[in-house]
């Protein structure tokens, strides 16, 4: 009898729960929540990089891993599991005509959504990896970038 009750309490517990604390993963890893995307057009691209070398620019050349998924109402997570301890930054871009890069104006402004680790900024041009870096000890860690436009 006291079985029901025990599953009842714990379903009313999950359902309380917002839709962020659902997401977060026990899993050992590097767990991103990417906030204010500003359509559900084309894809999130999310690149790991473990040193200055490409960082942000050249992902497929350069970074250690690289996500990229459709985005789903507007939400997206990147999941980077099996990830040795270490120093890392992230680069994330909203790629909305799946071009594969992070399409920018006449003058070098990017006209598609883009975000960092730390919340990094540059001055006229990405930021460094030294401001985007970040340690990472081989735990679970849950981390939210932004998208600016």
């Amino acid at each position: 009898m006291s079985t029901p009750r025990i599953s009842l309490a714990a379903a009313l517990t999950a359902a309380s729960l917002s839709p962020g604390a659902l997401a977060q993963s026990a899993c050992p890893g590097i767990h991103v929540t990417i906030l204010d995307i500003r359509n559900s057009t084309g894809t999130v691209d999310c690149a790991l990089f473990e040193s200055e070398k490409g960082f942000p620019i050249e992902v497929l050349l350069s970074a250690t891993k690289v996500m990229v998924m459709k985005v789903r109402e507007t939400h997206a997570r990147c999941d980077f599991e099996s990830i040795p301890t270490g120093t890392y930054a992230l680069a994330v871009i909203h790629d909305e005509n799946m071009n594969g890069k992070l399409d920018t104006n006449a003058l070098g402004i990017p006209v598609e959504g883009y975000g960092f680790s730390n919340d990094a900024k540059g001055w006229f041009g990405p930021p460094s990896f030294p401001a985007a870096r970040f340690a990472y000890d081989g735990r679970s860690l849950e981390m939210t970038i932004r998208m600016h436009y």
